[in-house]
């Protein structure tokens, strides 16, 4: 059977991102697409979308919603996204949001962001990482897809928590393309500011540091000490996410990857370290794991908009709908 959906907020890269993937998925049919202004024709918003789909962006409205589609992607700001999918859930659309407003507990949620007005829903929200909370992922009424950090992270640390000394700090040092910092520009993200440079932003301070914390805590019961420091590359899409830890004991750790992930459709395991052009376009994350008596280094690329944000949402999507993960979902990179 094939299904109804509606995209919100799709004047931003992310938003785009889900049209593009959903243009061509087999079992979803875009009925719906609003935007916070509308009266404007999809193909008018983004020029890349001229004879390859028309239809009119709305305002958006949740009641109008409602009548047209079974599901709704949110692509929309924090705290402006829960309002929105409070009323949705009201009227029985299910919700795949790709905002921050429903990862974290509500406790660290207000801690790191702001006061939140869903705290009915917040309580029932599923954590949209395939590989570790698919079976609650079916049953969901509402899925928070993850950070794109957090993504990157989460899968490259997960499966060495139960080896790693927890006493010593883990170090993520992360990079990310300017697609990460939205399509509103900035003047970190002017091209004469970011061209032929890099530097560190929020140092132990990004939202995403709590994320990633909290998810280790509730998948392996252990309160880790993480220390996230994001960059900016001159780079449009594609992330890089180093993990840096201590080992308790000499293990094997690629016999310990290539058994976490056997069984996953996005995960691919490396014997070279990754690079982010070879996911670029793709859902794929790539990881690539090495130590140094016990010291370990763990690392996996992804895309940004893709695996962190647009194409994990249609797999989450795919997992509670009753379709194959793998359905509509882009594997071919962009290479060269």
């Amino acid at each position: 059977f094939n299904m109804n959906v509606a995209i919100i907020g799709a004047s931003g890269y992310t938003g785009l991102e889900l049209i593009k993937i959903l243009i061509n998925h087999p079992k979803f049919n875009i009925s719906y697409v609003a935007n916070s202004s509308g009266d404007i024709n999809v193909q008018d918003l983004h020029p890349c979308l001229k004879s390859v789909i028309n239809i009119d962006v709305e305002l958006a409205n949740a009641v109008e919603v409602a009548k047209v589609a079974e599901l709704a992607f949110l692509a929309l700001p924090h705290k402006t996204s829960m309002a929105f999918a409070k009323e949705l859930l009201s009227l029985g659309v299910k919700v795949v949001d790709l905002s921050a407003d429903y990862r974290l507990s509500l406790e660290n949620y207000e801690k790191h962001y702001c006061e939140h007005e869903d705290k009915e829903n917040i309580e029932n929200a599923v954590y949209g990482l395939p590989e570790y909370f698919k079976e609650d992922i079916k049953n969901a009424k509402l899925i928070a897809n993850p950070g794109c950090y957090p993504t990157a992270s989460l899968l490259a640390l997960l499966p060495f928590i139960d080896y790693i000394d927890t006493d010593a700090p883990i170090f993520i040092d992360a990079k990310s393309g300017v697609s990460g910092a939205g399509k509103n520009p900035s003047e970190t993200t002017h091209y004469c500011q970011i061209n032929d440079n890099v530097h560190a932003y929020n140092p132990f301070k990004h939202r995403h540091m709590p994320e990633i914390h909290e998810k280790v805590k509730i998948l392996k019961g252990k309160d880790v000490s993480i220390n996230f420091v994001p960059h900016l590359l001159p780079l449009t899409r594609g992330m890089l996410v180093s993990v840096f830890a201590t080992l308790k004991d000499d293990i094997d750790v690629n016999e310990i990857l290539n058994n976490s992930y056997k069984d996953s459709e996005f995960v691919r395991i490396r014997n070279k370290p990754v690079d982010v052009k070879s996911v670029a376009g793709t859902n794929f994350c790539d990881l690539f794991v090495a130590k140094n008596g016990k010291a370990l280094f763990v690392s996996s690329a992804i895309d940004n908009l893709l695996r962190g944000a647009s194409s994990q949402a249609v797999v989450n999507a795919n997992i509670l709908c009753g379709y194959e993960e793998y359905e509509g979902i882009p594997k071919i990179a962009y290479v060269p």
